[in-house]
C-alpha cells in the first residue's frame, strides 16, 4: 500500500448468494483516497456505488456475502479483521452518512441518545459528557436550539435537519474517512447546498478524507478533487475532476456529462439521454458491459471485456476505442452514431 493513501481498494469483489445462484455486485474495483482528499464516485442507480461503500464498512450480511480483494485502511485490510476489531473502526475512524436519514435513524430513540451511543462506545465518555458532546455536534452542524433538539425524535424534525443529525452522528468521533452516500437525496435545492457546504467546511477543519457517492455531477464539480465513474459493478473511468469534465474519454462518461442541463443551452432541444438501462446483474453482457447501450460498439466490444488502463498521466479508462473516439477517427463500421 502506498503510504500516501489513507484508503486503498485493490480488486474488490462483493458477491451475494441468491436463490438463483451467486450475483457479483462489485467486480474488481480498485481506487485510492489520499488524506484530506474528496473522491467522487458517480454512476446510475444499480452501478454498485452503495455496495462498494457498504463493503468498505462491512455492513452487509456476511452469511450471504463473500468478499475478495483487499480494502486497506491505514495499512490494515478491513476485510481480514475480526468483527470486534471492525466495530472499533466502524463509526470511529470510518463513518458513513446514508441516503435516507428517516430510515437510518431509529424512530423510538431521541436524537441525543442516538448520537451519544457512538460517542460513549468509541470515546469512552459517560452519559452526561456524551450528551454535551452531542449538543456541541448539533450546534456545529447548524441545527438551531440543539439543547432542545437532543430530546426530540426523528419524526419531529424536518428532512434537512435529520440529514444534519446524520452528519453530526457520523462526525462525532472525528473520523479520518467520511463516506457520504448521496447525502442530499430528496432534499430541496437550498438545503442541498447547505449540506454540501457543511461537509466541505468540516472536512477542511479536520483534514478529513471524503468519499462522496452521488449521481449529481454538479456536486462532483463543486466539491471533489478526483472522480471514479462506475458502471455495472466496475470502474470504467477515473480522472481528476477538471480532466473528467473537460476531456471525458469513456462514451458512458461523455453521455452523463452531455445529460447535464446547461444554463446557456438551446431550450428548444430535448436533454440528451443515454439509450437503454443498466442491465441486470444476473444478465451481465459478455464483453464490454456498456456495449449494448454504446454508439461505438463493434464485435470486439460485444465479445471481449476491456480492462481499466492508463490513458494518460491523470486518467484511466475501460474502453477498446477511446483513442479513436477522442481523435475523431472513423469508428468501426458496425457502430451506430447517435451523437455520443
Amino acid at each position: 500500500m502506498d503510504k500516501q493513501n489513507l484508503l486503498e481498494i485493490d480488486g474488490l469483489r462483493t458477491t451475494f448468494a441468491t436463490e438463483n445462484g451467486p450475483v457479483t455486485a462489485v467486480d474488481g474495483v480498485s481506487f485510492s483516497i489520499a488524506p484530506g482528499e474528496t473522491l467522487g464516485v458517480v454512476g446510475e442507480s444499480g452501478c454498485g456505488k452503495s455496495v462498494t461503500a457498504e463493503s468498505i464498512m462491512r455492513l452487509l450480511n456476511e452469511k450471504s456475502t463473500s468478499y475478495e480483494g483487499a480494502v486497506n485502511f491505514k495499512g490494515e485490510n478491513l476485510l481480514a479483521l475480526s468483527e470486534q476489531k471492525m466495530r472499533d473502526i466502524r463509526g470511529n475512524e470510518v463513518s458513513m452518512i446514508f441516503q435516507d436519514a428517516m430510515t437510518s435513524l431509529n424512530p423510538v430513540y431521541t436524537i441525543g441518545n442516538q448520537i451519544s451511543e457512538s460517542i460513549m462506545i468509541h470515546q469512552k465518555l459517560n452519559a452526561k459528557q456524551a450528551m454535551e458532546k452531542s449538543i456541541e455536534m448539533l450546534r456545529l452542524t447548524g441545527i438551531p436550539s440543539p439543547e432542545k433538539r437532543v430530546h426530540e425524535y426523528p419524526h419531529e424534525i424536518s428532512g434537512g435537519m435529520r440529514q444534519r443529525v446524520m452528519i453530526a452522528m457520523a462526525l462525532s468521533c472525528k473520523p479520518s474517512l467520511l463516506i457520504a452516500d448521496e447525502p442530499t437525496t430528496a432534499l430541496d435545492v437550498t438545503i442541498q447546498a447547505q449540506i454540501i457546504d457543511l461537509i466541505n467546511d468540516l472536512k477542511e477543519e479536520s483534514n478529513m478524507s471524503v468519499m462522496m457517492i452521488t449521481h449529481d455531477l454538479g456536486v462532483v464539480a463543486e466539491v471533489c478533487t478526483r472522480v471514479v465513474v462506475m458502471y455495472l459493478g466496475q470502474v470504467i473511468e477515473e480522472a481528476d475532476v477538471d480532466t473528467l469534465f473537460s476531456k471525458p474519454l469513456h462514451p458512458y462518461t461523455k453521455g452523463l456529462i452531455k445529460s447535464i442541463p446547461r444554463i446557456d443551452g438551446d431550450r428548444t432541444q430535448k436533454l440528451h439521454m443515454i439509450p437503454g438501462t443498466v442491465p441486470s446483474l444476473s444478465n451481465i453482457p459478455k464483453g464490454c458491459r456498456f456495449a449494448p447501450r454504446c454508439a461505438f460498439a463493434d464485435e470486439k466490444c460485444l465479445n471481449e471485456a476491456p480492462v481499466l488502463e492508463a490513458a494518460n498521466a491523470s486518467q484511466k479508462v475501460r474502453c477498446w476505442h477511446f483513442e479513436k473516439i477522442e481523435n475523431g477517427e472513423k469508428v468501426p463500421h458496425e457502430a451506430i452514431a447517435n451523437g455520443v
